[in-house]
Protein backbone atom coordinates (compact mmCIF):
# COMPACT_ATOMS: atom_id res chain seq x y z
CA UNK A 1 0.00 0.00 0.00
CA UNK A 2 1.33 3.71 -0.70
CA UNK A 3 1.65 6.41 1.31
CA UNK A 4 1.27 9.67 0.31
CA UNK A 5 3.86 12.48 1.80
CA UNK A 6 0.73 14.21 3.11
CA UNK A 7 0.39 11.65 5.70
CA UNK A 8 3.54 12.88 7.42
CA UNK A 9 2.49 16.87 6.85
CA UNK A 10 1.54 18.60 9.77
CA UNK A 11 -2.56 19.09 9.37
CA UNK A 12 -2.56 22.58 11.18
CA UNK A 13 -1.44 26.15 9.90
CA UNK A 14 0.57 26.54 12.18
CA UNK A 15 2.60 23.58 12.04
CA UNK A 16 3.09 24.15 8.23
CA UNK A 17 4.25 27.63 8.44
CA UNK A 18 6.94 26.17 10.98
CA UNK A 19 7.60 23.30 8.25
CA UNK A 20 8.28 25.80 5.71
CA UNK A 21 10.68 27.75 7.74
CA UNK A 22 12.49 25.02 9.06
CA UNK A 23 12.92 23.50 6.00
CA UNK A 24 15.52 26.00 4.27
CA UNK A 25 17.33 26.97 7.38
CA UNK A 26 17.75 22.89 8.26
CA UNK A 27 18.58 22.61 4.44
CA UNK A 28 21.16 25.97 4.21
CA UNK A 29 22.55 24.24 7.86
CA UNK A 30 23.42 20.93 6.07
CA UNK A 31 24.92 22.22 3.24
CA UNK A 32 27.05 24.61 5.17
CA UNK A 33 27.96 21.72 7.30
CA UNK A 34 28.86 19.47 4.66
CA UNK A 35 31.06 22.01 2.70
CA UNK A 36 32.45 23.43 5.85
CA UNK A 37 33.65 19.87 6.73
CA UNK A 38 34.20 18.18 3.48
CA UNK A 39 36.08 21.59 1.77
CA UNK A 40 37.45 23.67 5.08
CA UNK A 41 37.89 21.58 7.91
CA UNK A 42 39.30 18.72 6.31
CA UNK A 43 41.66 20.41 3.70
CA UNK A 44 42.38 22.52 6.92
CA UNK A 45 43.36 19.23 9.11
CA UNK A 46 45.36 18.04 5.84
CA UNK A 47 47.70 20.93 5.83
CA UNK A 48 48.58 20.51 9.42
CA UNK A 49 48.81 16.49 9.66
CA UNK A 50 51.35 17.16 6.62
CA UNK A 51 53.61 20.14 8.62
CA UNK A 52 53.55 17.40 11.53
CA UNK A 53 54.94 14.35 9.20
CA UNK A 54 56.93 16.62 7.50
CA UNK A 55 58.62 17.56 10.71
CA UNK A 56 58.45 14.07 11.68
CA UNK A 57 60.35 12.82 8.16
CA UNK A 58 63.41 15.41 9.45
CA UNK A 59 64.02 14.54 12.76
CA UNK A 60 64.14 10.85 11.64
CA UNK A 61 66.47 11.93 8.49
CA UNK A 62 68.90 13.24 11.24
CA UNK A 63 68.86 10.35 13.70
CA UNK A 64 69.36 8.00 11.27
CA UNK A 65 72.27 10.40 10.64
CA UNK A 66 73.56 10.10 13.85
CA UNK A 67 71.51 8.42 16.72
CA UNK A 68 74.33 9.60 19.66
CA UNK A 69 72.56 10.31 22.66
CA UNK A 70 73.96 14.45 22.15
CA UNK A 71 72.33 14.40 19.09
CA UNK A 72 68.98 13.26 20.01
CA UNK A 73 69.02 15.11 23.33
CA UNK A 74 69.84 18.65 21.30
CA UNK A 75 66.77 17.56 18.57
CA UNK A 76 64.63 16.81 21.57
CA UNK A 77 65.37 20.16 23.04
CA UNK A 78 64.63 21.89 20.02
CA UNK A 79 62.09 19.80 19.46
CA UNK A 80 60.10 20.59 22.57
CA UNK A 81 61.09 24.31 22.49
CA UNK A 82 60.42 25.03 18.82
CA UNK A 83 58.02 22.71 17.84
CA UNK A 84 55.83 21.34 20.97
CA UNK A 85 56.86 18.28 20.46
CA UNK A 86 58.06 15.33 22.15
CA UNK A 87 60.72 13.49 21.03
CA UNK A 88 62.44 10.26 22.73
CA UNK A 89 64.66 7.20 20.73
CA UNK A 90 64.68 3.98 21.76
CA UNK A 91 68.29 2.05 20.01
CA UNK A 92 67.87 -1.72 19.10
CA UNK A 93 63.78 -1.98 19.54
CA UNK A 94 61.66 -2.64 16.39
CA UNK A 95 58.24 -2.37 15.81
CA UNK A 96 56.02 -6.13 14.95
CA UNK A 97 53.37 -6.40 12.10
CA UNK A 98 50.88 -6.37 15.02
CA UNK A 99 51.52 -2.73 16.46
CA UNK A 100 51.49 -1.08 12.99
CA UNK A 101 49.04 1.33 11.77
CA UNK A 102 46.68 3.85 14.13
CA UNK A 103 43.98 2.51 16.85
CA UNK A 104 41.64 5.84 15.80
CA UNK A 105 40.00 5.54 12.64
CA UNK A 106 38.89 9.61 13.46
CA UNK A 107 39.51 12.42 10.33
CA UNK A 108 42.44 13.39 12.26
CA UNK A 109 44.56 9.88 12.48
CA UNK A 110 43.78 9.19 8.96
CA UNK A 111 45.34 12.33 7.71
CA UNK A 112 48.12 11.74 9.94
CA UNK A 113 48.56 8.66 8.55
CA UNK A 114 47.91 9.36 4.79
CA UNK A 115 50.40 11.95 5.25
CA UNK A 116 52.88 9.81 7.04
CA UNK A 117 52.56 7.76 4.35
CA UNK A 118 53.52 10.30 1.78
CA UNK A 119 56.65 11.72 3.70
CA UNK A 120 58.19 9.61 6.34
CA UNK A 121 57.85 6.22 4.30
CA UNK A 122 58.65 4.03 7.20
CA UNK A 123 57.10 1.35 9.41
CA UNK A 124 54.80 3.25 11.89
CA UNK A 125 52.00 3.15 14.54
CA UNK A 126 49.67 5.72 15.40
CA UNK A 127 48.39 6.21 19.37
CA UNK A 128 45.55 8.48 20.26
CA UNK A 129 44.25 9.39 24.39
CA UNK A 130 41.41 12.09 23.96
CA UNK A 131 41.85 12.38 27.63
CA UNK A 132 45.69 13.14 27.35
CA UNK A 133 45.11 15.33 24.54
CA UNK A 134 48.42 14.10 22.75
CA UNK A 135 49.26 11.66 19.72
CA UNK A 136 51.82 9.45 19.94
CA UNK A 137 53.53 8.87 16.82
CA UNK A 138 56.05 5.61 16.95
CA UNK A 139 58.49 5.48 13.67
CA UNK A 140 61.00 2.80 12.68
CA UNK A 141 63.96 3.94 11.80
CA UNK A 142 67.44 1.31 10.98
CA UNK A 143 68.80 0.83 14.28
CA UNK A 144 65.93 2.05 16.95
CA UNK A 145 62.11 3.15 16.81
CA UNK A 146 61.49 7.27 17.22
CA UNK A 147 58.92 8.22 19.41
CA UNK A 148 57.38 11.75 18.49
CA UNK A 149 54.29 13.00 20.48
CA UNK A 150 52.71 16.14 18.86
CA UNK A 151 49.74 17.93 20.91
CA UNK A 152 46.35 17.59 19.79
CA UNK A 153 46.32 21.26 18.76
CA UNK A 154 49.05 20.81 16.24
CA UNK A 155 46.69 18.26 13.74
CA UNK A 156 43.65 20.01 15.12
CA UNK A 157 41.14 22.84 15.13
CA UNK A 158 38.79 23.39 17.51
CA UNK A 159 37.15 26.99 15.41
CA UNK A 160 35.06 23.85 13.28
CA UNK A 161 33.02 22.93 16.37
CA UNK A 162 33.12 26.84 17.46
CA UNK A 163 31.64 27.69 13.89
CA UNK A 164 29.10 24.92 14.23
CA UNK A 165 27.83 25.84 17.64
CA UNK A 166 27.00 29.44 16.60
CA UNK A 167 25.51 28.82 13.74
CA UNK A 168 23.48 25.98 15.28
CA UNK A 169 22.70 28.39 18.12
CA UNK A 170 21.38 31.29 16.06
CA UNK A 171 19.42 29.28 14.32
CA UNK A 172 17.66 28.27 16.78
CA UNK A 173 17.28 31.51 18.46
CA UNK A 174 16.26 33.25 15.17
CA UNK A 175 13.58 30.08 14.85
CA UNK A 176 12.25 30.57 18.45
CA UNK A 177 12.08 34.23 17.30
CA UNK A 178 10.15 33.70 13.95
CA UNK A 179 7.81 31.17 16.21
CA UNK A 180 6.87 33.99 18.39
CA UNK A 181 5.78 36.01 15.37
CA UNK A 182 4.14 33.32 13.66
CA UNK A 183 2.03 32.27 16.60
CA UNK A 184 0.79 35.87 17.08
CA UNK A 185 -0.19 35.67 13.20
CA UNK A 186 -1.82 32.45 13.32
CA UNK A 187 -3.78 33.48 16.74
CA UNK A 188 -5.98 35.73 14.75
CA UNK A 189 -7.04 33.15 12.29
CA UNK A 190 -7.64 30.52 14.67
CA UNK A 191 -10.11 32.73 16.93
CA UNK A 192 -11.89 33.67 13.52
CA UNK A 193 -12.12 29.87 13.11
CA UNK A 194 -13.89 29.49 16.66
CA UNK A 195 -15.89 32.60 16.00
CA UNK A 196 -17.27 31.05 12.71
CA UNK A 197 -17.31 27.28 14.51
CA UNK A 198 -20.00 29.46 17.25
CA UNK A 199 -21.83 30.66 14.35
CA UNK A 200 -22.39 27.54 12.96
CA UNK A 201 -24.12 25.72 16.19
CA UNK A 202 -26.49 28.68 16.47
CA UNK A 203 -24.49 30.87 19.52
CA UNK A 204 -23.66 34.18 19.39
CA UNK A 205 -19.82 35.90 18.36
CA UNK A 206 -18.06 35.98 21.22
CA UNK A 207 -17.69 39.41 23.32
CA UNK A 208 -13.76 39.26 22.67
CA UNK A 209 -13.62 38.48 18.91
CA UNK A 210 -12.80 41.34 17.24
CA UNK A 211 -10.68 42.17 14.03
CA UNK A 212 -7.09 41.83 14.24
CA UNK A 213 -3.61 40.33 12.93
CA UNK A 214 -2.43 40.91 9.50
CA UNK A 215 -4.49 43.36 6.91
CA UNK A 216 -5.80 40.06 4.92
CA UNK A 217 -7.66 38.36 8.07
CA UNK A 218 -8.76 41.61 9.55
CA UNK A 219 -10.81 42.21 6.13
CA UNK A 220 -12.03 38.38 6.21
CA UNK A 221 -13.00 39.12 10.18
CA UNK A 222 -14.83 41.92 9.65
CA UNK A 223 -16.47 40.71 6.48
CA UNK A 224 -17.21 37.87 8.69
CA UNK A 225 -18.73 40.32 11.38
CA UNK A 226 -20.80 42.42 8.68
CA UNK A 227 -22.12 38.87 7.65
CA UNK A 228 -23.20 38.13 11.06
CA UNK A 229 -25.09 41.32 11.89
CA UNK A 230 -26.76 41.26 8.41
CA UNK A 231 -28.40 37.68 8.89
CA UNK A 232 -29.03 38.53 12.46
CA UNK A 233 -31.05 41.90 10.94
CA UNK A 234 -32.71 39.20 8.02
CA UNK A 235 -34.12 37.24 10.96
CA UNK A 236 -35.39 39.99 13.53
CA UNK A 237 -36.79 41.49 10.24
CA UNK A 238 -38.32 38.59 8.80
CA UNK A 239 -39.95 37.95 12.55
CA UNK A 240 -41.35 41.10 12.94
CA UNK A 241 -42.60 40.72 9.76
CA UNK A 242 -44.33 37.27 10.30
CA UNK A 243 -45.13 38.90 13.73
CA UNK A 244 -47.41 41.37 11.54
CA UNK A 245 -48.41 39.04 8.97
CA UNK A 246 -49.64 36.79 12.29
CA UNK A 247 -52.32 39.59 13.46
CA UNK A 248 -53.60 40.33 10.33
CA UNK A 249 -54.57 36.97 9.57
CA UNK A 250 -55.85 35.83 13.07
CA UNK A 251 -58.10 38.88 13.30
CA UNK A 252 -60.16 37.87 9.70
CA UNK A 253 -59.96 34.44 10.99
CA UNK A 254 -61.58 35.05 14.51
CA UNK A 255 -63.94 37.13 12.14
CA UNK A 256 -64.92 34.01 10.38
CA UNK A 257 -65.41 31.79 13.33
CA UNK A 258 -67.62 33.79 15.07
CA UNK A 259 -69.90 34.36 11.76
CA UNK A 260 -69.76 30.49 11.48
CA UNK A 261 -70.86 29.68 14.95
CA UNK A 262 -73.98 32.49 14.70
CA UNK A 263 -75.41 31.02 11.36
CA UNK A 264 -75.69 27.59 13.38
CA UNK A 265 -75.19 23.89 12.52
CA UNK A 266 -75.61 22.81 9.31
CA UNK A 267 -72.99 20.65 6.87
CA UNK A 268 -72.35 23.58 5.11
CA UNK A 269 -71.21 25.37 8.32
CA UNK A 270 -69.63 22.80 9.29
CA UNK A 271 -67.63 22.18 6.63
CA UNK A 272 -66.51 25.84 7.25
CA UNK A 273 -65.26 25.14 10.62
CA UNK A 274 -63.15 22.40 9.23
CA UNK A 275 -61.29 24.69 6.81
CA UNK A 276 -61.30 27.47 9.01
CA UNK A 277 -59.85 25.39 11.60
CA UNK A 278 -57.40 23.68 8.78
CA UNK A 279 -56.50 27.48 7.36
CA UNK A 280 -55.40 28.37 11.30
CA UNK A 281 -53.32 24.89 11.74
CA UNK A 282 -51.35 25.64 8.53
CA UNK A 283 -51.00 29.22 9.81
CA UNK A 284 -49.64 28.34 13.19
CA UNK A 285 -47.27 26.08 11.57
CA UNK A 286 -45.86 27.82 9.01
CA UNK A 287 -45.27 30.80 11.58
CA UNK A 288 -43.22 27.83 14.23
CA UNK A 289 -41.43 27.19 11.34
CA UNK A 290 -40.53 30.46 9.80
CA UNK A 291 -40.13 32.11 13.30
CA UNK A 292 -37.59 29.79 14.79
CA UNK A 293 -35.50 30.11 18.63
CA UNK A 294 -33.03 32.64 17.24
CA UNK A 295 -33.58 34.78 19.91
CA UNK A 296 -33.15 31.71 22.71
CA UNK A 297 -29.25 32.21 24.05
CA UNK A 298 -27.27 28.48 24.51
CA UNK A 299 -26.69 26.94 27.51
CA UNK A 300 -25.02 23.82 28.66
CA UNK A 301 -27.48 21.42 28.77
CA UNK A 302 -27.71 17.78 29.74
CA UNK A 303 -29.76 15.86 26.85
CA UNK A 304 -30.10 13.03 28.79
CA UNK A 305 -32.44 14.58 31.32
CA UNK A 306 -34.38 16.59 28.63
CA UNK A 307 -34.72 13.03 26.86
CA UNK A 308 -35.67 11.23 30.06
CA UNK A 309 -38.68 13.83 30.42
CA UNK A 310 -39.74 13.83 26.81
CA UNK A 311 -39.98 10.07 27.29
CA UNK A 312 -41.73 10.05 30.48
CA UNK A 313 -44.40 12.71 28.97
CA UNK A 314 -44.82 9.90 25.68
CA UNK A 315 -45.43 7.18 28.34
CA UNK A 316 -47.95 8.81 29.83
CA UNK A 317 -49.92 9.34 26.77
CA UNK A 318 -50.02 5.55 26.53
CA UNK A 319 -47.30 4.59 23.96
CA UNK A 320 -44.61 2.14 24.45
CA UNK A 321 -41.17 3.95 24.41
CA UNK A 322 -37.55 2.60 25.55
CA UNK A 323 -34.46 4.70 26.05
CA UNK A 324 -30.94 4.19 26.74
CA UNK A 325 -28.27 6.88 27.01
CA UNK A 326 -24.74 6.18 26.79
CA UNK A 327 -21.54 8.43 28.11
CA UNK A 328 -21.44 11.79 28.79
CA UNK A 329 -24.37 13.80 26.87
CA UNK A 330 -23.91 17.36 28.49
CA UNK A 331 -23.53 19.81 25.24
CA UNK A 332 -23.98 23.65 24.63
CA UNK A 333 -27.34 23.99 22.58
CA UNK A 334 -30.56 26.42 22.78
CA UNK A 335 -32.45 24.12 24.97
CA UNK A 336 -36.01 25.11 24.28
CA UNK A 337 -35.25 24.88 20.43
CA UNK A 338 -33.58 21.69 20.27
CA UNK A 339 -36.77 20.08 23.23
CA UNK A 340 -39.25 21.32 20.71
CA UNK A 341 -36.99 18.99 17.75
CA UNK A 342 -37.22 15.97 19.98
CA UNK A 343 -40.80 16.28 20.61
CA UNK A 344 -41.42 16.86 16.63
CA UNK A 345 -39.36 13.34 16.04
CA UNK A 346 -40.48 11.85 18.93
CA UNK A 347 -44.57 12.64 18.37
CA UNK A 348 -44.15 11.80 14.51
CA UNK A 349 -43.53 8.55 15.95
CA UNK A 350 -45.98 7.96 18.54
CA UNK A 351 -48.45 9.15 16.00
CA UNK A 352 -47.73 6.53 13.45
CA UNK A 353 -45.82 3.42 15.53
CA UNK A 354 -47.04 1.31 18.07
CA UNK A 355 -43.55 1.14 19.55
CA UNK A 356 -40.45 3.41 20.22
CA UNK A 357 -36.85 2.75 20.45
CA UNK A 358 -34.97 5.92 21.45
CA UNK A 359 -31.05 5.71 22.01
CA UNK A 360 -28.25 8.27 22.76
CA UNK A 361 -24.79 7.94 22.47
CA UNK A 362 -21.86 9.73 22.37
CA UNK A 363 -20.03 8.00 19.69
CA UNK A 364 -16.80 10.10 19.85
CA UNK A 365 -14.71 12.87 21.84
CA UNK A 366 -16.99 15.36 19.62
CA UNK A 367 -20.01 13.78 18.28
CA UNK A 368 -22.95 12.66 20.16
CA UNK A 369 -25.71 10.51 17.93
CA UNK A 370 -29.38 10.54 18.75
CA UNK A 371 -31.42 7.63 16.93
CA UNK A 372 -35.51 7.14 17.33
CA UNK A 373 -36.46 4.23 15.82
CA UNK A 374 -40.55 3.06 15.07
CA UNK A 375 -42.13 -0.02 13.61
CA UNK A 376 -44.79 2.41 12.02
CA UNK A 377 -45.49 2.18 8.04
CA UNK A 378 -42.05 4.20 7.40
CA UNK A 379 -41.14 6.63 4.35
CA UNK A 380 -41.14 5.37 0.90
CA UNK A 381 -36.13 5.56 0.40
CA UNK A 382 -36.69 7.50 -2.71
CA UNK A 383 -38.61 10.18 -0.45
CA UNK A 384 -36.60 10.32 2.20
CA UNK A 385 -34.99 13.35 1.25
CA UNK A 386 -38.11 15.27 -0.31
CA UNK A 387 -39.69 15.22 3.10
CA UNK A 388 -37.55 17.78 4.49
CA UNK A 389 -38.94 20.10 2.04
CA UNK A 390 -41.75 22.50 3.39
CA UNK A 391 -45.17 21.23 2.88
CA UNK A 392 -44.05 18.00 1.66
CA UNK A 393 -46.64 15.53 2.37
CA UNK A 394 -45.74 11.93 1.22
CA UNK A 395 -49.23 10.37 0.29
CA UNK A 396 -50.40 6.65 1.64
CA UNK A 397 -47.90 7.12 4.67
CA UNK A 398 -47.56 9.12 8.10
CA UNK A 399 -48.78 12.45 7.18
CA UNK A 400 -51.56 10.91 5.40
CA UNK A 401 -52.88 9.58 8.35
CA UNK A 402 -53.15 12.83 10.36
CA UNK A 403 -54.09 15.07 8.10
CA UNK A 404 -50.43 17.14 8.80
CA UNK A 405 -49.34 20.29 6.54
CA UNK A 406 -45.90 19.00 6.25
CA UNK A 407 -43.89 21.22 8.21
CA UNK A 408 -42.70 18.73 11.30
CA UNK A 409 -39.21 17.17 9.90
CA UNK A 410 -38.61 20.93 8.40
CA UNK A 411 -38.39 22.51 11.77
CA UNK A 412 -36.93 19.63 12.81
CA UNK A 413 -33.95 19.92 10.07
CA UNK A 414 -34.11 23.41 10.98
CA UNK A 415 -33.46 23.29 14.40
CA UNK A 416 -30.49 20.65 14.17
CA UNK A 417 -28.94 22.65 11.26
CA UNK A 418 -28.91 26.09 13.39
CA UNK A 419 -27.08 23.91 16.26
CA UNK A 420 -24.26 22.38 13.26
CA UNK A 421 -25.70 19.15 12.97
CA UNK A 422 -27.28 16.59 10.58
CA UNK A 423 -30.36 14.65 10.90
CA UNK A 424 -31.19 11.85 8.36
CA UNK A 425 -33.39 9.41 7.73
CA UNK A 426 -33.28 5.88 6.86
CA UNK A 427 -35.25 2.62 7.21
CA UNK A 428 -35.28 1.13 10.88
CA UNK A 429 -34.50 -2.55 12.14
CA UNK A 430 -37.54 -2.85 13.51
CA UNK A 431 -39.19 -1.99 10.58
CA UNK A 432 -40.59 1.81 10.12
CA UNK A 433 -38.35 4.96 10.40
CA UNK A 434 -35.33 5.56 12.13
CA UNK A 435 -34.21 9.22 12.36
CA UNK A 436 -30.69 10.33 13.35
CA UNK A 437 -29.30 13.43 14.55
CA UNK A 438 -25.53 14.11 15.04
CA UNK A 439 -24.63 17.33 17.32
CA UNK A 440 -21.34 18.74 17.28
CA UNK A 441 -20.07 18.61 20.81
Amino acid sequence: MSVSVKTFLPRTLFGRSLLIMVTPVLLIQIIAAYVFFDRHWSKMTERLAYAVAGEIAVIAEKIEEDSSADTVRKISQDGAQYLSLLISYEPDVTLSAAELGYNSPSLVTRKLAYALEEQVRRPYKISTDPSEKWIEVRVALKDGILNVSPPQRRLFSSTGYIFLLWMMASSIILLGIAVLFMRNQIRPIRRLAIAAERIGKGRDLPPTFKPEGAREVRQASQAFIDMHDRIKRQIAQRTAMLAGVSHDLRTPLTRLKLQVAMMGSTPDTVAMRHDIDDMERMLNAYLDFVRGEGGEASSRTDLKDMLERIVQLTRRSGSTIEFEAEGDLSIMLRPMAFERCLNNVIGNARKYARSIWVRAERADGETIVITVDDNGPGIPEDQLEDVFRPFVRVEKSRNAATGGVGLGLTITQDIVHGHGGEVTLSKSPHGGLRVTITLPV
